[in-house]
């Protein structure tokens, strides 16, 4: 998961500080040469000599990026050192991601996946490089009004068709348990928060209290992608303006089966989270820019799949929870020394007005 899920501030040029690759962090380097030996063994076509970088991006699981002559690729591990239990799952973004490509879903082509530690110290995965565009600013600045409007339209037809799918048709009944969703998120994110707590925050406590005593009706069980945002799609370059295709899905590392309403209203909280922020639409000029409200886009969801969200307060209220509980699982791993960067301390910084935020709109539901 890129860590860009929370609000963070105005200040923060994303697009540049997430974009693109520097040099492999002292604490995340890789024994090259192993890993050479692995790609030659195990990626079809592969051909050295090698050369890696990190991307800026990923903060959860170290992602890089791996050139030869005549390829890319991307590997993405679980981090070294002491993790929160079922974090970091790399193996099961292998296992979505190679289903879903199976079906002609825009995701990356997987290659191979490395059970064994002791090639580069941690398990991990290697996909094709994907070529395009990854917008961090939902407002997308700079664009045109009929490209903003059709970019938006792809990313909803693609959740939409995420949701379509059958898990058991494709191979992924085993992927998660049935039924209970929310019940068992709520559970999972509160231990997790537990486990990295550092200081109380009332409002957290307040939210663990109220969430499980007031869940919604149960939905389908289908593939959640779990972290579905503009800044996880590649979408191709040169499209007419009033055309976008998606190109790729990425971070998968918090998909599951479960109830498609966690996703899409994760998707819909954009619109109520301040437009001063860079992942946040309310406020702005919508008709202005070319996006598409709320209303329309989950009318465009519901043609789609016949499925529509019932209680948006209690699920905004639910995704804010789970974003403040991640922000703590970042907060934990500062204090441990296992995430150094500034906008990883930044992400710590936004446990409470998370929280707070979250709370409000439990209020709305009823709390």
């Amino acid at each position: 998961m890129t860590d860009a899920s929370s609000p963070d501030a105005p200040a923060l040029d994303a697009q540049s500080a997430f974009s693109g690759t520097r040099e492999v962090d002292a604490r995340y380097r890789l024994d090259e040469a192993a890993l050479d030996a692995w790609m030659t063994d195990h990626v079809a076509g592969y051909a050295g000599p090698l050369a890696v970088r990190q991307f800026k991006g990923g903060q959860s699981n170290p992602t890089y990026e791996l050139t030869t002559p005549s390829a890319a690729y991307v590997l993405r591990r679980k981090p070294p050192g002491a993790l929160l239990p079922s974090a970091h799952a790399v193996d099961r973004e292998y296992q979505v991601i190679s289903a879903l490509a199976a079906q002609g879903f825009p995701v990356a082509r997987p290659h191979a996946l490395c059970l064994d530690e002791d090639v580069i110290g941690s398990i991990f995965y290697v996909m094709d490089k994907v070529e395009g565009r990854i917008f961090w600013d939902l407002k997308l600045p700079g664009l045109t009004p009929p490209e903003r409007r059709a970019i938006y339209e792809a990313q909803t037809d693609t959740l939409a068709r995420l949701h379509g799918f059958d898990p058991a048709a494709i191979g992924l009944s085993d992927y998660g348990k049935a039924g209970n969703y929310f019940a068992r998120q709520v559970g999972r994110w509160t231990k997790q928060y537990r486990a990295s707590e550092i200081a109380p925050v009332s409002a957290m406590d307040r939210l663990i209290a109220f969430l499980p005593d007031s869940l919604p009706p149960e939905g389908p069980s289908r593939i959640v992608h779990g972290d579905f945002r503009l800044d996880n799609m590649i979408l191709a370059q040169d499209r007419a303006p009033d055309q976008a295709q998606v190109r790729a899905v990425l971070d998968w590392e918090l998909s599951t089966l479960g109830d498609p309403m966690a996703d899409f209203s994760y998707l819909l909280i954009a619109w109520a989270i301040p437009a001063s922020l860079r992942n946040g639409l309310a406020g702005a000029d919508l008709e202005a820019l070319g996006i598409p409200s709320v209303e329309e886009t989950v009318e465009r969801y519901a043609a789609a799949t016949g499925m529509r969200p019932a209680n948006l307060d209690w699920l905004y209220a639910y995704n804010l929870f789970r974003l403040a509980a991640i922000c703590q699982g970042i907060a934990g791993r500062v204090r441990d020394g296992t995430a150094a960067s500034a906008h990883a301390r930044s992400m710590a910084a936004q446990v409470g007005p998370l929280s707070e935020a979250a709370w409000g709109f439990a209020k709305k539901a009823g709390a």
